[in-house]
């Protein structure tokens, strides 16, 4: 059966886009569009849409406001789709806090048309494969220093440790790593992250996890060196390698080809940590769907690293952890809240 699809958008080019590009998958049917909320609304009560496309900047209610009321009383996968100027980070994190599933950039902004059709149509296939969804109050967001009490006794005892952690992550990613790394203690080993986000979303969610975390969360940086108590998240339409100078590790940011239709992609994080870090690494791979990071882990595993998987049931959705446990890339199979304990174990 085709996934149903509603697209709200008021600009009625980018509806009549959308709805091309969307159809040309036979797996996925466009139901219906509006042009805001209101409209919306009554479509989705009759037309039952299994994912919604949405639009932040419109008339009458904004993307947000809906957003927010669509989870209390209708929830649905829902995949944001807006031009991400300056200030749109900051949109695409409360988004995502909102309930979103995903957040991507309009054609012009960060991506070509091509490359865009490509991503909302992967996007909404994990939308509609989204098996809980479920809303976050970002009220209830746990601060720093209430997120201190979820560092265990054990993780901070964390040794000198040459070691770094790589970690890779795509849909339902942003909730899995807020609880990945809000567990690290101070003196964490560096970490690495490629989450799949668009352009100008990565800095303000790197931001918003520093405010929460006991670790240093950024936006990584070209040259940038990895620290102890530093995590780099690789910034949205950019990929992401590790590189050595001697005893020390630094990143290296590239523009490329999208790689599994991604830009940063996991993949090549990972190669690069298994070809300059090896036996010093750990490899993480959360949930997401696609391939992307499965040939990587297993590359890391075989050059020696340890390598964690999150297993299906704490997984939003259950694609690339899948992917590497089904090649043999994965040492360990994990729930979420066991993961940064076994991360730091491994480091030990």
């Amino acid at each position: 059966m085709a996934i149903k699809v509603l697209i709200i958008d008021d600009s009625a080019m980018i509806r009549k886009v959308f709805e091309q590009e969307l159809s040309k998958d036979p797996e996925i049917e466009v139901v219906g569009t509006a042009p805001d909320p209101f409209v919306g609304r009554d479509k989705i009560v009759y037309l039952k849409p299994d994912v919604i496309t949405l639009d932040i900047e419109m008339p009458r209610m904004d993307g947000l406001t809906f957003l927010g009321k669509l989870m209390q009383h209708y929830p649905l996968p829902v995949v944001v789709v807006s031009s991400l100027a300056k200030k749109g980070g900051e949109v695409a994190v409360k988004a995502i806090e909102l309930g979103a599933v995903e957040v991507l950039s309009k054609p012009g902004t960060a991506y070509s048309v091509g490359d865009m059709s490509e991503q909302l149509i992967e996007k909404v296939k994990a939308a509609a494969k989204v098996k809980v969804f479920k809303t976050i109050d970002p009220n209830k967001i746990a601060s720093k220093e209430q997120n201190s009490a979820l560092v265990t006794s054990a993780s901070l005892s964390v040794k000198t440790t040459n070691k770094i952690i790589a970690i890779g992550a795509s849909t339902g990613g942003t909730d899995a790593l807020r609880e990945v790394i809000s567990r690290l203690p101070s003196n964490s080993p560096p970490v690495v992250v490629v989450q799949h986000m668009p352009q100008n979303f990565t800095k303000s969610f790197a931001e918003r996890l520093n405010q929460i975390c006991q670790v240093q969360v950024k936006e990584a940086t070209d040259g940038e060196y990895l620290a102890t108590g530093k995590v780099l998240i690789a910034p949205g339409n950019q990929h992401m390698e590790i590189r050595r100078s001697g005893i020390s590790y630094y990143v290296k940011l590239f523009d490329g080809p999208m790689m599994f239709h991604q830009r940063p992609a996991v993949e090549i994080l990972f190669n690069s940590v298994a070809k300059y870090a090896g036996q010093n690494s750990v490899g993480v791979i959360l949930t997401g769907m696609g391939k992307d990071g499965a040939q990587g882990l297993l590359n890391m595993r075989q050059a020696g690293a340890s390598t964690i998987a999150q297993d299906e049931k704490s997984c939003i959705v259950f694609g690339m952890p899948k992917e590497a446990i089904d090649i043999g890339a994965a040492q360990v199979i994990k729930p979420l809240n066991m993961i940064a304990q076994t991360m730091l174990d491994f480091c030990n």
